[in-house]
């Protein structure tokens, strides 16, 4: 098997998967795999995974406006069902079922948190293996799930915004048996992509916009707001260096001084100027005939 991997194969397989991210995200997990074969000492032999170019990152965020329309969408959406059972009546009616209105608290969680969505839906009041629990009474967030163990993915724990804290312990509040603050039909999500499509397509938000679009979302708004780099950061769970090469271009300070000191005028360097381009003949005055 592992001398079938070379770089004509993964060539192909990325060729075959059209979509370059999702094939890059496959090898990646294959190199790993291999690293970890060969870590284990089950082979010695050097096998190269070869990467298509990793794409330009995305910079698909909401606004606050396109926010605050996709959660009201989710909030009252009723679903529709036919009004008759005749099957020539396609009439639908609206029915008193609400079946988005468990995204509304997933947006609000991940557009205040930056959260990863695995970890939204694993938020849970009650701390217990496989979840991320959320300290109410001190307003913190730990995002790993108990029992897991650290990843690439950074999930640190973090404090909880005032305005997200409050919507929290409501929600508690109303369902205190409620295990997990994301739930549907009293059971806690595993995966939210198909009704997240479904509100975005309701709400009129255009195509691009996913779950993780959320995390997008947060990052963007802490940088547009001016928050320190390293803060931001720290908060979202990701390494500065991505942070500045993603959003950083959202700040105000973004080249600000850059910004500031191509365009200031100096005096004193404006007159050496002058003079050294007048002595040298660059600078021609103007006769008064008008003639040159």
């Amino acid at each position: 098997m592992l001398g079938e991997v070379n770089g004509e194969a993964c060539r192909s397989y990325t060729k075959r998967r059209q979509r370059k991210g999702g094939a890059r995200r496959d090898l990646e997990d294959l190199r790993a795999a291999i690293g970890h074969h060969a870590a284990e000492g089950y082979h010695r032999e050097i096998v190269k995974v070869s990467l298509p170019e990793k794409g330009q990152p995305r910079d698909k965020w909401l606004t606050r406006s396109d926010a605050a329309k996709l959660i009201w969408t989710c909030w009252r959406y009723r679903e529709m069902q036919k009004g008759s059972r005749r099957s020539s009546d396609e009439t639908k009616l609206p029915t008193s079922k609400r079946p988005l209105r468990h995204l509304a608290r997933f947006i609000l969680l991940g557009i205040y948190s930056g959260t990863r969505a695995g970890a939204i839906a694993a938020a849970s009041p009650v701390p217990a293996l496989g979840r991320s629990y959320v300290d109410l009474e001190r307003g913190r967030y730990y995002r790993l799930k108990q029992g897991a163990s650290q990843t690439n993915k950074r999930q640190p724990t973090v404090p909880i915004p005032l305005r997200l804290l409050a919507h929290l312990r409501r929600w508690h509040r109303i369902d205190p048996e409620a295990k997990h603050f994301v739930e549907y039909n009293g059971k806690p999500v595993n995966s939210v992509k198909t009704a997240f499509k479904s509100a975005v397509r309701l709400a009129g938000l255009g195509p691009g916009i996913s779950p993780h679009t959320l995390r997008h979302t947060a990052a963007t708004w802490l940088m547009q707001r001016g928050a320190d780099p390293w803060q931001a950061a720290g908060y979202l769970g990701m390494s500065l260096e991505v942070l500045l090469n993603t959003y950083g271009h959202h700040h105000p300070d973004y080249l600000s001084d850059a910004v500031a000191k191509i365009a200031k005028r100096d005096p004193a360097g404006e007159r050496k100027m002058h003079v050294s381009g007048a002595i040298s003949g660059a600078v021609i005055p103007m006769r008064r005939n008008g003639s040159s």
